[in-house]
C-alpha cells in the first residue's frame, strides 16, 4: 500500500498512529487484529517488533557505525551472540546491497546509500510489516530508482507488508499494489495503480498531474 498526499494532510501523522505514538481522536487502527490505542505497553512493544521502519532521512546513528547502526535493535530485543549478530548483519546488508560496509560511517556514505542501510536496520528483525516514510525524499532520479527497485523486490522476497508514505508520483506508480490518496487527513480515494490514474475526482487528478489550479489549495 502506498499512501500519497502533499504537505500537511496527515502522511506522517498516519505512520505514528499505526505504530502508536499518536492517539486517534475518533476510529481506531488495527495491526494484526490488535487495536493499537488499547494495547498495553506490553503488547504495543510486542506489535512494534513486528514492525520495521525506513525514517525520511534513514535516520543512523552518527557515532555508531554502520554495522553496529544494523545490529542495535537485535541487541536491543533479542539473546543473539555476538557471533549471530555479526552474521545477521553481514546477511541485511548485502540483502540492500552494502555488503562489507560494517565499519563505515554514516558520514562516508551517500545519500542512497545510508537510505539502504536504514532499510537493512529496520529488516533486521524480521519484520511482518515495513513502513516507509519518504524513501525517495532527497534523492536524485536515478538514485530513487534504485530505492524503488531495492522496495519492491524485498517486498516480493520477503512477503512483508509495505506501507509507503511519499509524495513522489513515479516512486508510488513503481512499488504500489494499490494506492490511497489522503487529503485533509481522510482517504480521499484507494485503487490500484490504473484506477488511481484514471480517477474522475478533482482531488486525485490534480494531485497526481501536480497541477496548480484545483481544489487543493498548497500549503
Amino acid at each position: 500500500m502506498v499512501v500519497i498526499g502533499g504537505s500537511g494532510t496527515g502522511k506522517s501523522v498516519l505512520i505514528k498512529h499505526i505504530i502508536g505514538l499518536l492517539r486517534p481522536d475518533e476510529g481506531k487502527v488495527v495491526v494484526k487484529g490488535a487495536v493499537i490505542s488499547e494495547s498495553d505497553r506490553s503488547d504495543l512493544n510486542e506489535l512494534r517488533r513486528s514492525m520495521g521502519m525506513l525514517f525520511q532521512q534513514a535516520a543512523l546513528f552518527d557515532s555508531m557505525t554502520v554495522g553496529d547502526n544494523v545490529a542495535f535493535e537485535l541487541r536491543q530485543h533479542t539473546s543473539m551472540g555476538a557471533e549471530e549478530v555479526a552474521d545477521r548483519v553481514e546477511e541485511m546488508l548485502t540483502m540492500v546491497g552494502l555488503s562489507g560496509l560494517q565499519d563505515k560511517w554514516p558520514a562516508d556514505l551517500s545519500g542512497g546509500m545510508k537510505k539502504r542501510a536504514g532499510l537493512a536496520r529496520a529488516l533486521a528483525l524480521g519484520p511482518e510489516i515495513v513502513l516507509y516514510d519518504e524513501p525517495t525524499t532527497g534523492l536524485d532520479p536515478i538514485l530513487a530508482d534504485q530505492i524503488n527497485d531495492l522496495i519492491r523486490d524485498l517486498q516480493k522476497r520477503l512477503n512483508v507488508t509495505s506501507v509507503t508514505i511519499t509524495h513522489d508520483m513515479i516512486s508510488a506508480y513503481k512499488i504500489a499494489d494499490r494506492i490511497a490518496m489522503l487529503h485533509k487527513g481522510r482517504i480521499e480515494e484507494v485503487g490500484t495503480p490504473g484506477e488511481i490514474q484514471d480517477s474522475s475526482n478533482p482531488i486525485v487528478q490534480q494531485f497526481i498531474h501536480g497541477r496548480a489550479e484545483g481544489p487543493i489549495t498548497p500549503r
